[in-house]
């Protein structure tokens, strides 16, 4: 009955994107949830961006890829949360053909682009700890803006955003899913997908399990270099640093390993669902304070930045 209605009101080229219409007191917990994250996601990541732009004691590597992860966590959910909070308190679940392409190519490389960027981070990590002596000359600003440059999936994203697209459908445009993903638009086609999956799969595993080895490569070498600290405070401090990047790449990386490295076909609507969720929305509004907020150093940036003697200094 849902889907009749919402299809009555729609075009002939709009996708219809269930999401969770068939549960009505949920779509309005959602609503709420989903708005506050979003709100919070935006004060804290552009908190971040602000402070590291404003503040010189910070001005430092980390931060340097702190801000750019905080761009794209903000770029990330903004492609998708609008359309989730308009499905969710509109009865018209729909999405236009080329809305629906433009959301699946921008999310897809935004996400793309934060996995690469978590193995630059693990890198900038490696740094700090095992080189603390040349950290600054190796971590130069010409080499940030390099790697930066490199952690891009936007040239991922325009394979997998088109294979998918010009997959046929045969006229099915019901999406089971609350925005355009890879896998729930691959469960539409009319023929066989095996090429697509294999593809997937492929650029699943470069994108997401390579750089995951990379990371946890990484991390050996760091252990190692940890346990040669003398000082307890100073390997407390080192640990504590490490394990707040390791707490968001481990948040990142299960439930975008859980989504992309199987095959569409044995894709379940309700753990893909939560999974998005939770790497959509709830991943980005943690990140900023899980790895950021909490810092002493960023704590005492916004101090700065939040009394008048900060501003008289800066005139």
């Amino acid at each position: 009955v849902h889907v009749m209605g919402m299809t009555n009101n729609s075009t002939k080229e709009d996708f219809i994107l269930l999401g969770f219409s068939d549960q009505a007191q949920l779509e309005k917990i959602l609503f709420v949830a989903v708005l506050i994250s979003y709100l919070l996601t935006l004060v804290e990541n552009t908190l971040i961006f602000l402070v590291s732009s404003i503040d010189p004691k910070i001005k430092v590597p980390m931060y340097f890829f702190l801000t750019h992860l905080s761009r794209v966590d903000i770029s990330f959910t903004t492609s998708i949360v609008h359309q989730l909070l308009w499905n969710l308190k509109e009865p018209a679940k729909t999405i236009t053909s080329l809305g629906c392409a433009i959301q699946l190519y921008v999310s897809l490389a935004l996400g793309s682009t934060e996995c690469v960027l978590l193995a630059v981070m693990a890198f900038d990590r490696y740094a700090a700890v095992c080189r603390p002596l040349h950290y600054t000359a190796v971590m130069n600003l010409r080499l940030c803006q390099v790697l930066t440059g490199v952690a891009c999936g936007f040239a991922n994203s325009l394979v997998q955003s088109t294979l998918t697209v010009v997959a046929p459908r045969c006229g099915q445009r019901v999406v089971d899913h609350f925005f355009c993903e890879v896998p729930a638009l691959l469960k539409l086609a009319c023929t066989d997908t095996s090429v697509n999956e294999a593809e997937l799969n492929v650029l699943g595993a470069l994108l997401l399990l390579v750089p995951l080895t990379l990371i946890l490569g990484t991390y050996v070498f760091i252990a190692q270099a940890v346990m040669k600290i003398r000082s307890a405070e100073s390997r407390w401090k080192a640990f504590n640093t490490c394990a707040s990047h390791l707490l968001v790449v481990s948040m990142f990386y299960f439930t975008a390993i859980s989504m992309y490295v199987q095959p569409p076909s044995s894709y379940s609507r309700d753990r893909g669902k939560i999974m998005a969720l939770f790497y959509g929305i709830v991943t980005p509004t943690l990140n900023p304070f899980i790895y950021t907020l909490r810092n002493k150093d960023v704590k005492a940036a916004l101090r700065r930045a939040l009394t008048k003697e900060f501003w008289v200094k800066k005139r």
